[in-house]
């Protein structure tokens, strides 16, 4: 039974010689190079200013959920667009119906200025 797992635990060992050899490659081989620039943190290219819990408009993450919700669309119309013709009528219409529940709700956003930048 155990001569079932020595495949996994040989690529396992492999993948880690590999990983350790390239990180090794790496300082070995690699310029060691620091400075004050290098070394100070590093926020969006200006030195941080204020706390980092400090609180971020609500537009942040509306504009993020917009992104997931679109991003999730995408990936739903791909599989649908392969399978359409097995599907019929009735997953052409389900289709549009969730597009038509998406389009609604970014017309919300937009008419209620989620998407304006000040």
């Amino acid at each position: 039974m155990l001569a079932n797992y020595l495949p996994i635990l040989l690529f396992i060992m492999v993948g880690l010689g590999v990983g350790a050899i390239a990180i090794s490659a790496g300082k070995i081989l690699g310029p060691d190079k620091p400075n004050e620039a290098k070394l100070s943190p590093y926020e969006c290219g200006f030195e941080a200013f204020e706390d980092s819990r400090m609180k971020f408009d609500v537009r942040y993450y509306l504009v993020a959920i917009l992104f997931i919700i679109f991003d999730l669309e995408i990936a739903f119309l791909f599989p649908w667009a392969v399978v359409l013709d097995e599907i019929g009528i009735f997953g052409f219409w389900a289709m549009m119906l969730f597009l038509t529940i998406l389009v609604v709700g970014f017309i919300y956003e937009w008419k209620k200025g989620a998407l304006e930048w000040e």
